[in-house]
């Protein structure tokens, strides 16, 4: 406190007064006011940094030869039937591209092509599976692969 109050408060005779509200202007929302300041946040990025280390990923599946195996016939079948466009449910693990491990995607369709030197299983809708990552297929109509012996669904 300075002398010249003697004891009082510096804002004493304005501290109860309404605040002002302009006559010719809307008042600006909170979150207009925020944004006024968000050029200046010292740590810019840091939000989308954090947001990609909390991502989580999933580890890829190691399949055993029994289970290439299945595949392998699977996909040979497919092959064998595929003037029949039959509909499969194909399940494959696309790695992440920033970090390490990635996500089971599914992918619903009629297999256009098995590009067997690519390595590529193209889908009629334009998805491309590599092969490699393929974990699991499913026969959605549960006619093609009933017609091997042995083959359990």
């Amino acid at each position: 406190m300075t002398g010249d109050h003697k004891g009082r408060h510096p804002y004493e005779d304005i501290i109860h007064l309404q605040h002002h509200v302009s006559g010719n202007r809307m008042q600006m929302s909170v979150h207009d006011r925020a944004a006024q300041f968000s050029p200046f946040a010292a740590l810019t990025g840091f939000d989308g940094a954090i947001k990609e280390t909390a991502r989580l990923t999933d580890q890829r599946i190691e399949l055993d030869e029994t289970a290439k195996a299945i595949l392998d016939e699977k996909l040979r079948i497919i092959q064998e039937q595929s003037g029949r466009q039959l509909e499969v449910e194909i399940l494959y693990f696309q790695p992440d591209e920033s970090k390490q491990g990635g996500a089971y995607i599914s992918a619903k369709g009629i297999v256009k092509k098995i590009d067997a030197y690519g390595r590529i299983v193209a889908m009629l809708d334009g998805t491309r599976i590599p092969i490699e990552e393929i974990v699991d297929i499913t026969d959605i109509s549960g006619e093609m692969f009933q017609a091997v012996d042995g083959f359990a669904e």
